[in-house]
């Protein structure tokens, strides 16, 4: 734990202390699954998914490096981003993830398993700009599930998904 503690410091300036980001754009880590944590800095790593800041950084951790840090993320625990929608978007967000099932995969309250992710009080811009990705194909590293997920999903779907999770603690 000490390890991953020391290794993010680094990620601090984005991603804030303790995984808690206060940038609408950058994914809050607090809490985050080590699983998927790990799998996702794998994927950075070797270029199954891009980003122009994360992409680079990534290419220099080991696999030791990258258990370290989901194991210290896991860990955290998040903190609240003061996010409060309209509640007419969340109750439709609600619906709509009842309707497409997402807590089959992310669990009830969004707290996710496995690979996949915890979404709970995600940065809504966050979750909005994933959720485009997936539906864009720009981003494929989730062995096809939120790809055919999101290829249903209307733009007002979208927002109000993100209004609903956003709101989950």
């Amino acid at each position: 734990m000490e390890a991953g503690r020391r290794k993010a410091e680094v990620c601090a300036p984005c991603h804030g202390v303790a995984g808690n980001s206060s940038v609408g754009l950058v994914p809050i880590l607090a809490a985050q699954t080590a699983r998927y944590t790990y799998l996702e800095l794998r994927d950075f790593k070797h270029g199954r998914r891009q980003d122009p800041v994360m992409s680079p950084i990534a290419a220099t951790l080991t696999r030791e490096d990258m258990l370290d840090l989901a194991e210290y993320y896991a860990a955290q625990t998040p903190g609240r981003t003061g996010f409060r929608a309209d509640p007419a978007k969340v109750a439709a967000g609600r619906a709509k993830a009842a309707e497409m099932l997402c807590t089959m995969c992310h669990l009830g309250g969004f707290s996710g398993q496995n690979e996949a992710a915890r979404v709970a009080g995600q940065h809504p811009e966050y979750i909005v700009k994933q959720l485009k990705a997936f539906k864009a194909r720009s981003r494929t590293n989730d062995a096809g599930a939120m790809t055919s997920v999101a290829q249903i999903l209307s733009e007002e779907d979208i927002e109000n998904l993100a209004a609903y999770i956003a709101n989950l603690d």
